[in-house]
């Protein structure tokens, strides 16, 4: 033991003298070559494609653009994508908050079931959604007499389409708070009950305060894709121009009519609320960045 207490110190002097190896072992020309491949693929799949949206979106001038963006089907197509999005979003948030809470501060019976079906709309397509939502809704639908009887419409209007893509967008929130919240645990949680907050009091002001961020990611990430959302929304909407046109929906319909400049340039406004997205996120990381690293820090 005497010896073995002799060695320790003599052994971290050593360590701490030994000379720092490179994490990696790569030789230099292999993490270049490494880099120059990745940014070559970034700019083949991503740069190229979304600067050639934009060129051809101004290829008769910046007049046709503006008549492009701002003609009546062009104008209801937005304002029906951010309807939806405005429904979908809220909806998503409330669920995605609820299950992660559920999944992990609490042990219950069909646990792994409920984590199974948040996944769901990963692997299943967009259009099989649609269509599921019209054997359901559609004339002759298990659910068509609860509809009727409500006096809503479904298929072919706006709540069909809100339903297609609140299912769509579903795992979003939640599948970014259930980590971070596995992995916080209860002790918050329990400390603040046994000192007298009750549970709307502890969620508002240590759960949710503590997954703001992870909360803040999936919100912006639910819209981004529930603004895109295509293959399900083509299905129940039934395309109706004018009327249940979303601008992924209008873009292909003028794309399919040969104006191909007008479906570039209401592409360019997808692409534009993307990078609006993407641009957020970035700013929000970079202006928030001590309070992110010390929410990882405590946890």
């Amino acid at each position: 033991m005497a010896l073995d207490a002799t060695l320790q110190p003599s052994a971290s002097a050593a360590v701490r003298s030994a000379p720092q190896r490179p994490v990696t072992t790569e030789a230099p020309w292999v993490r270049r070559a490494l880099i120059t491949l990745a940014l070559v693929f970034l700019a083949l799949v991503l740069f190229l494609p979304l600067v050639a949206v934009f060129v051809e979106a101004l290829r008769n001038g910046v007049s046709s653009y503006l008549s492009a963006i701002t003609e009546p089907d062009a104008l209801q197509a937005m304002r029906l994508t951010l309807t939806i999005a405005a429904i979908a979003v809220p909806l998503n948030l409330v669920f995605g908050v609820a299950a992660a809470w559920a999944i992990a501060k609490f042990e219950f019976r069909g646990k792994a079931l409920l984590i199974t079906v948040i996944d769901l709309p990963f692997s299943v397509s967009p259009v099989i959604a649609g269509f599921v939502f019209i054997l359901l809704f559609g004339t002759g639908g298990s659910l068509q007499p609860l509809a009727q009887w409500l006096g809503i419409q479904i298929v072919f209007a706006l709540p069909g389409m809100v339903l297609a893509t609140t299912f769509v967008t579903l795992p979003f929130v939640a599948r970014e708070l259930i980590p971070l919240m596995q992995e916080q645990g209860t002790g918050d949680e329990e400390a603040a009950l046994s000192l007298g907050a009750g549970g709307w009091r502890t969620f508002f002001l240590v759960t949710l305060p503590n997954v703001k961020w992870a909360l803040l990611y999936g919100v912006l990430l639910c819209n981004a894709r529930a603004m895109g959302e295509f293959g399900a929304v083509a299905v129940i909407s039934g395309k109706i121009r004018g009327e249940t046109n979303t601008m992924p929906l209008h873009v292909e319909i003028l794309y399919n009519e040969y104006a191909f400049s007008a479906a570039f340039a209401v592409a360019t406004l997808l692409a534009l609320l993307a990078l609006l997205t993407l641009l957020l996120k970035t700013v929000l990381e970079w202006r928030f960045a001590g309070d992110i690293a010390a929410t990882r820090r405590g946890h």
